[in-house]
């Protein structure tokens, strides 16, 4: 038993010597160049809001979407649409896409299956499906070309069209209009 106690006695001692803080600090700086002062601190907490107005004075280009989710329950699968850049968009338009449903894998690329369609007559394929596949909760990012043949496809439009085929229902057709 001595045997035992020597070799667990030894490993402790050096774990807890290991663990503890060196007995002789360094000396703290002396001189104003050695010793920078910290950025001074704000003392005011900022308190998340989800005001449209004053969303709209801290961030001026996020464009409001305030109203613009679309929703289809055909079938077995609930399907919400929410564009995220229909006020300001860039070269690409983004829908934010949620599906749910206890039946159905929801495991399919929505590029494949998604097109954009304008009054004007562009129709405009999804370039990018960006979510997790499979599962029964599904949320994510659908992206279609914003341009084509050099200019934006929402030039003129007053309607846009998302048509969305083959998730458990033929077609699901989401609209907007536009200002």
């Amino acid at each position: 038993m001595k045997r035992f106690l020597v070799p667990v006695f030894l490993i402790l001692t050096i774990v807890l010597t290991a663990c503890s803080e060196p007995s002789n600090p360094s000396p703290p700086p002396t001189t104003a160049q050695d010793n920078p002062q910290p950025a001074p601190v704000s003392n005011v907490i900022p308190t998340p809001t989800d005001d449209p107005a004053i969303l709209a004075t801290l961030f001026p280009n996020m464009g409001t979407n305030e109203g613009m989710t679309r929703m289809d329950q055909q079938g077995a699968v609930i399907m919400e649409v929410t564009p995220r850049n229909l006020g300001t968009p860039a070269d690409t338009l983004e829908f934010d896409v949620v599906m749910n449903t206890h039946s159905v894998d929801l495991g399919m690329d929505l590029a494949v299956l998604a097109t954009l369609l304008t009054d004007t007559g562009i129709t405009v394929q999804a370039t990018l499906w960006d979510a997790p596949r499979g599962g029964h909760h599904v949320s994510g990012k659908l992206v279609f070309s914003a341009v084509q043949d050099g200019r934006s496809i929402l030039e003129g439009t007053t309607k846009l069209i998302l048509t969305v085929v083959d998730v458990d229902a033929p077609s699901r057709i989401f609209e907007w209009e536009l200002k």
